[in-house]
């Protein structure tokens, strides 16, 4: 403990000092890198927008005090859902999940509620809400502990709940819970936001710190004197950067620089600096780290750049550090995901809730192969979630060990990133 506080204070007082002031400005020669597709990311992106899609509309239908939605209240929903077919095509693809009937007074008006299968799962869910919770709130604390005024807005946290894992309704039934954490206020511009009454000390260690804990301090502190550092950013480049000789130069002089906790004061830090930039990398990093499936929609980080104190362009990060993050361009948006997250299209450490949503997607593909045929023909929930089950078992076995490489789920596009990337333009809104 004594030489971890050494090392903390000694990189603090490296970086307030006046020769590091002008050290920050020292100029990292950038590599212009081509955008690479990942094909196994892009599936899970794929894969996982019917999954949320489906998921938001289970809680809609739950939140309904008549217990159903009807094709008119949810026709203007496929953009806000992320779709690319109507809402209404897109329940009856899933009737294992959701039942359709004719409305009572307008027998020409299509109603949906849930069937036994996706009550059945909801209940595991909220199951796995409750055993979890100490985990929710300090995956909410720490995202609100990054944030300038350690506030957010309550709409974006809305938008992020799904990637935070948080509950439907969380304002209403897990934030009063906490009055001692939490408190709701109004934000400057006139917005409800959710505010952190209490700084966690013992929540400020980022997962990149965390993944260093068993390193022996004093060593990392004498390999920070030689211009080196443990706590250095995982790199899973594409195919053939990772041999470039500019390309690793490129990456040895950005790990060099220190690392900068995101939850530390940044403004003692010039904004035009690489340190500033290293920190801003940092601070994305910590962000995915928390989204319980690793990865998020560029839009969502946007509404939180300035609380998050990351460049107005932040997108230009996400593409010069490919060897960190993914940009998925899939399904007419932009999703950003952690590279170290991932193994063959694979999540490394699921969370609880992560497995129960491959339950709930196993289901949405049998509900498939019923598609048509009949409310009779398909199969009851124990049956169904059953033969989910050995399903899954099965896959998990014929998994067996990752390989760290991923070079086949990856082609080159011509497209190159640069300074120039025009991250207005690149996607619609989500």
């Amino acid at each position: 403990m004594f030489k971890a506080k050494i090392f903390v204070s000694s990189i603090r007082n490296l970086l307030s000092h006046p020769q590091f002031e002008h050290q920050q400005w020292r100029g990292i020669v950038k590599v212009r890198l081509k955008w690479v597709k990942n094909r196994s990311l892009d599936h899970v992106i794929d894969t996982d927008t019917d999954l949320k899609a489906a998921c938001l509309l289970k809680d809609a239908i739950k939140r309904s005090p008549t217990g159903f939605l009807t094709a008119k209240s949810f026709a203007d929903w496929q953009k806000l859902l992320g779709l690319t077919v109507p809402v209404l095509r897109f329940l009856r693809r899933y009737a294992t999940l959701f039942e359709e009937f004719p409305h009572a007074r307008y027998v020409n008006l299509p109603c949906f509620r849930l069937t036994g299968t996706a009550l059945l799962l909801d209940s595991q869910e909220q199951s796995i809400h409750q055993a979890h919770e100490n985990d929710t709130i300090e995956r909410l604390s720490k995202v609100l502990m990054m944030m300038r005024s350690r506030t957010a807005p309550l709409q974006s946290l809305h938008s992020l709940k799904w990637d935070l894992g948080l509950p439907d309704n969380f304002e209403k039934v897990l934030i009063p819970k906490y009055p001692d954490h939490f408190s709701f206020v109004k934000a400057p511009t006139g917005v409800s936001a959710l505010r952190l009454k209490r700084w966690r000390e013992e929540f400020a260690v980022s997962a990149l710190e965390k993944s260093n804990e068993g390193e022996e301090m004093g060593d990392e502190y004498r390999q920070f004197k030689r211009g080196q550092t443990t706590l250095a950013f995982p790199m899973n480049f594409p195919r053939g950067y990772g041999a470039q000789k500019k390309v690793r130069a490129w990456m040895e002089e950005f790990q060099k620089l220190p690392y900068i906790s995101p939850y530390e004061d940044s403004r003692h830090i010039d904004p035009n600096s690489e340190l500033m930039e290293k920190r801003a990398v940092g601070v994305l990093h910590e962000f995915l780290s928390l989204t319980i499936h690793k990865k998020t929609k560029r839009n969502y980080l946007r509404s939180l750049r300035e609380e998050l104190n990351i460049p107005h362009k932040f997108t230009r990060l996400f593409t010069r550090y490919p060897g960190i993050f993914y940009l998925s361009l899939k399904c007419k948006t932009t999703t950003v995901a952690l590279k170290e997250g991932y193994r063959r299209g694979k999540l490394v450490n699921p969370h609880p809730l992560v497995r129960l949503r491959h339950k709930f997607y196993h289901v949405m593909r049998t509900g498939l192969l019923y598609r048509g045929k009949g409310a009779n023909l398909i199969p009851r929930e124990d049956i169904l979630l059953k033969d989910m089950e050995n399903r899954m078992e099965d896959k998990e076995e014929e998994g067996g060990d990752y390989d760290d490489d991923d070079d086949e789920d990856e082609e080159y596009e011509e497209i190159e990133t640069g300074d120039e990337y025009d991250e207005e333009t690149s996607d619609v809104e989500d």
